[in-house]
């Protein structure tokens, strides 16, 4: 049996690890829908709402269980404590997941636009989750990572080679369920949450500044565009492969970041969350900051 470096079992939760997994799956099987017979945009709403309510209310319940003490907490107070909270946070905190988990997994489908890029950006998270685990002692985030990492890692080939393959609506739904839905698992079981969100911060910050600006302009933000940064770096004349590095390098910047919040403090932390700002800022800047190419 895998274990950690203090000698803990890597299957120390398995019930956080079935929810995940049965989350994501879910997440997964909606995409399937889409794309072999098309969801109408009301039910998919409903679906993706359902299945983030009730993969973090299921989490939520389970975090009522003391966790193995890791030497971290943001939220318990003590490391490895249940996890206390009053009915109406509890309730903030469930809106707040559902929000994150359906938007996510609404990101990870608008992303997937180039060889390699979801890909890349699921073997990157999952390596930063199971970095996380690791440092913190929960194996079955070492595990979660792991999976995630791997499953995206075996698809890459497919997507990188001719005639290639794209995820299609299953699979980055897939994606974005996964990498949401264990994000907030960590962030209950007290991995701090720079750590959580690091993995996720190009995407978010491409989509939201993207959508951001095409509202601002009088456009439908849900009608097909080609405005997103990563897809206005291609159009510079880069390979798919390139662009998707570049976003891919970004990604792995901002993770190496929040995992370095595991070892200072809040002021560190602070300086950390600045340094992933200026990681994205400077992603976002990219269309305009690289020379073309003919």
């Amino acid at each position: 049996m895998f274990l950690l470096r203090d000698g803990r079992s890597a299957g120390d939760r398995w019930d956080l690890l079935l929810v995940v997994v049965v989350a994501s799956l879910a997440a997964g099987l909606l995409g399937l829908g889409e794309d072999l017979h098309g969801v109408s945009v009301r039910a998919r709403s409903i679906w993706l709402i359902l299945i983030a309510l009730a993969g973090p209310g299921a989490l939520l319940l389970l975090a009522s269980r003391p966790f193995p003490d890791s030497g971290y907490a943001w939220i318990a107070g003590t490391a490895g404590a249940p996890l206390h909270l009053e009915w109406w946070s509890g309730i903030l905190l469930l809106l707040y997941a559902m929000l994150f988990v359906s938007g996510y997994i609404n990101v990870a489908n608008f992303m997937d636009g180039l060889n390699g890029i979801s890909g890349l950006h699921g073997v990157i998270a999952g390596l930063a989750f199971a970095a996380a685990g690791w440092f913190t002692g929960l194996g079955w985030l070492v595990l979660a990572g792991l999976v995630l990492a791997a499953g995206f890692a075996g698809f890459l080939p497919w997507n990188l080679t001719k005639p290639g393959a794209f995820l299609g609506d299953v699979g980055s739904y897939l994606l974005g369920g996964a990498v949401a839905i264990t994000s907030f698992a960590a962030l209950l079981a007290g991995v701090p949450l720079l750590a959580t969100i690091g993995p996720m911060v190009i995407t978010f910050g491409d989509v939201g500044v993207t959508l951001v600006k095409r509202v601002r302009e009088g456009k439908r933000w849900d009608e097909p565009h080609k405005e997103h940064t990563y897809q206005r770096i291609e159009q510079r004349g880069y390979s798919h492969v390139q662009a998707s590095l570049l976003a891919a390098g970004c990604t792995l910047l901002t993770s190496v970041l929040g995992l370095a919040s595991l070892f200072v403090g809040f002021g560190g932390a602070v300086a950390l969350f600045a340094a992933g700002l200026v990681v994205l800022l400077v992603y976002l800047a990219l269309p305009r900051l690289l020379p073309a190419r003919a």
